[in-house]
């Protein structure tokens, strides 16, 4: 199959060959069809959100600035692009040089209803997965000394971190969320999609048109391996030609540690050949599960069978027997998923009774992004 990358820019187009096993499995053809049913729709879509940008930026609808400089982590395709990765790696690096940051998103799946979700302080975690959303409470868990806050209007909690001593916000699946202005406006590609088929929701995966990433300060392809480098290395080239005054930088994921989930709730970490002598039964509930079965693929466990989550997943209690029922059919002695899913079952052991492990991953960016990065926070100026 043929998608055509980055369309209509200079009236030239780019296309390459995706593999199949970079698509979504089995769900990849209905997808397809959902596209092809929505491609007449594309352009309307398409027009209201350029018409939408352009009130933004001739001041019918109103943006915000805040007292703080803006980070904002978005993309332009639906889906995942390593969004939550990226902000747990920006904040690190923060907190790392002096700064005080802070994460702020809509809380996408949660239920707490507030205009201002606090989800942690800094010190403690105040809201579960439930109520909280799967991705601001991850990063609440995992990054300790870091305010998390949600609410569906962004600005009020973004004042309210401000409030609190933050002094960077990390506004999370920003991009599109056009009421704050950013002093640093990311927009992360997945290596293994790109752009997709490069058409306008509901005809394709790309929430605005491309014309869109001229709002970018920076560009960066996550997920970058050995398979796809060279794809990824050419779509960064189509980058740099078209947006020759945006920068483009690469980003890898690599395992960082073993965890394991303990009785009493807790995630401690695991040897690195804690696993050498078990059978695991992987599971995970992501955007993107084939990379995670990649990624356990190239560490040498031994799988003794993977099955795949819908994103977000609730884990239920009918959902946890079921998978256990799958694994004690593999005749697994231990469960692997991923950390975020891991967080979210750490108060359930009781029931899954079994040892449940997870893997931790970071992210490694290019040197040259991380020294951006820092030089564009320090030079920052209140009211610009």
């Amino acid at each position: 199959m043929i998608f055509s990358c980055l369309p209509g820019l200079s009236g030239v187009e780019l296309e390459w060959e995706v593999p199949y096993k970079y698509c979504r499995g089995a769900g990849v053809k209905s997808e397809f069809i959902y596209y092809a049913l929505g491609r007449p729709l594309a352009p309307l879509y398409s027009v209201a959100m350029r018409i939408r940008e352009k009130m933004y930026a001739r001041g019918l609808l109103k943006s915000y600035t805040l007292s703080a400089p803006v980070i904002s982590v978005g993309n332009l395709t639906m889906g995942g692009t390593g969004k939550t990765p990226m902000v747990q790696h920006l904040a690190r690096l923060l907190r790392n040089h002096g700064y005080r940051p802070a994460v702020v998103s809509r809380g996408y799946g949660g239920r707490a209803q507030g205009r201002v979700n606090l989800v942690s302080d800094g010190r403690q975690l105040l809201l579960d997965a439930v109520l909280a959303g799967d991705e601001p409470r991850f990063l609440a868990e995992t990054l300790p000394g870091v305010p998390v806050l949600t609410g569906l209007v962004r600005r009020l909690p973004a004042q309210k971190a401000v409030e609190m001593g933050a002094d960077v916000l990390l506004l999370d699946d920003g991009f599109q969320h056009l009421q704050v202005v950013r002093h640093v406006n990311l927009v992360l590609f997945d290596a293994d999609r790109l752009a997709g088929n490069s058409r306008v929701f509901p005809g394709g995966e790309l929430r605005e048109p491309v014309a869109a990433l001229r709002r970018a300060t920076g560009f960066l392809l996550t997920g970058v391996n050995d398979e796809n480098r060279e794809r990824a290395g050419k779509f960064a080239d189509l980058l740099r030609t078209r947006f020759a005054e945006i920068p483009v930088a690469l980003a890898e994921y690599a395992p960082q540690t073993l965890v394991e989930a303990a009785s009493d709730g807790s995630i401690e970490s695991v040897a690195a050949d804690g696993l050498a002598d078990r059978r695991c039964f992987a599971f995970c509930g992501i955007a993107r599960p084939e990379r995670f079965h990649q990624t356990l693929e190239r560490q040498g466990l031994q799988l003794a069978g993977f099955h795949p989550l819908a994103d977000h997943q609730r884990y239920s209690s009918a959902t946890l027997e079921a998978l256990l029922s799958k694994a004690r059919r593999a005749k697994a002695d231990a469960l692997i998923t991923t950390e975020k899913d891991l967080v979210k079952l750490t108060g359930r052991m009781a029931e899954i009774a079994m040892p449940l492990y997870g893997l931790r991953m970071q992210v490694a960016t290019e040197p040259h992004f991380d020294r951006s990065l820092l030089a564009a926070v320090k030079a920052w100026q209140p009211g610009r």
